[in-house]
C-alpha cells in the first residue's frame, strides 16, 4: 500500500480543509437519524485529518463513534486518544474482513479512491451496501493540474504524472484520474443516490513548502515513467521551483468530494 509521511500529511491538512465541501459533508451526515449515535468507519485514516474534519461537521449531533483503519501504526499513534475513537492497524489491500463494516452508519475516506483499483472499489461498494452505510469520500484526485506562470513542458509532465497515478499503489492498477467518475458510477449502480462537489486545491505563493514538495514529487513520478526524459523533467522542476522561491507560483490541483446514501428502493 502507498505510504505517506506524517510531515506530508500535516502540511497538506490546511489545504485539504480549505478545499473540502462542508455542505456535502453535513448533507450526508443529515441522512443518518439525528437521535442515534453516528458510527463511522474511516479507511486509510493516517494521522486523523478526516476525523478532525468530520468532528467539526458533526458538532451538532450526539457524540460519534469512530473506527480509524490504516496500515501504518506510526501514523495511527498520532491520532488523539479520546472516548469513542478507536484505531486499528490493518492492511486494506483486500476488504475480506467484513466485521469492520458491521453496524456502521457512515463509511468514509480522504484522498484514497484515486489510489485503488476498479476491483477494490466495487468490493468497497458491496461492503457499504451490506452495512447499509452512507458514504463520504473526499479529495479524490481527478487529473487536473494547473500551474502559473505557465511552462511549455507543463502538459507533458502532467501527462506523465497521470500515467504514474494509474500504476499499482498496493490495491491493484490504480484508477488515478478516473477515480471520481468511476466511484460515482459504481455507487450509483450499487443503489446509492450520489452527490458530487469540487474540492480543488488552490495553492497561493504563501503555500510555498507544499508547492515545493508537490513539484518534486511530480518530477520524480514523471522520471519513473519516462527516465529517458530526465533532462527535460529536471529542467521543468528547476524552473518551477524557481517560481516558488520567487513567490510567483500558483498551483491548482483538481479533486472531487463524493457523498452517497442508499436509495429507499435498494
Amino acid at each position: 500500500m502507498a505510504g505517506f509521511s506524517a510531515g506530508w500529511l500535516a502540511l497538506r491538512e490546511p489545504a485539504d480543509r480549505a478545499a473540502r465541501s462542508m455542505d456535502l459533508a453535513r448533507a450526508v451526515l443529515e441522512t443518518a437519524p439525528a437521535d442515534r449515535q453516528l458510527r463511522v468507519l474511516d479507511l486509510g485514516a493516517g494521522s486523523g485529518s478526516n476525523l478532525r474534519y468530520l468532528l467539526e461537521a458533526a458538532s451538532e449531533r450526539p457524540p460519534a463513534e469512530f473506527l480509524l483503519i490504516d496500515h501504518d501504526p506510526a501514523l495511527l499513534a498520532l491520532v488523539p486518544k479520546s472516548p469513542g475513537i478507536e484505531t486499528r492497524c490493518m492492511d486494506l489491500a483486500t476488504l475480506d474482513d467484513r466485521t469492520i463494516f458491521e453496524g456502521r452508519s457512515l463509511v468514509t475516506a480522504s484522498a484514497l479512491l484515486d489510489l485503488v483499483s476498479s476491483q477494490w472499489l466495487h468490493a468497497l461498494a458491496a461492503r457499504c451496501v451490506e452495512s447499509g452505510a452512507a458514504v463520504l469520500f473526499a479529495l479524490t484526485y481527478d487529473g487536473l493540474i494547473g500551474c502559473s506562470p505557465e511552462d511549455p513542458d507543463d502538459g507533458s509532465i502532467v501527462a506523465l504524472v497521470n500515467e504514474h497515478q494509474r500504476t499499482d499503489k498496493g490495491f491493484g492498477p490504480a484508477l488515478g484520474p478516473d477515480a471520481a467518475e468511476a466511484a460515482a458510477r459504481c455507487f450509483e449502480q450499487a443503489g446509492y443516490r450520489v452527490q458530487r462537489s469540487r474540492s480543488d486545491w488552490r495553492l497561493a505563493p504563501d503555500d510555498g513548502e507544499l508547492q515545493r514538495l508537490l513539484i518534486e514529487g511530480w518530477a520524480q513520478a514523471a522520471a519513473e515513467i519516462a527516465p529517458e526524459q530526465a533532462r527535460v523533467i529536471d529542467g521543468w522542476r528547476d524552473r518551477r521551483l524557481a517560481h516558488v522561491a520567487a513567490g510567483w507560483s500558483e498551483i491548482l490541483v483538481g479533486h472531487e468530494d463524493l457523498a452517497g446514501s442508499l436509495r429507499s428502493d435498494s
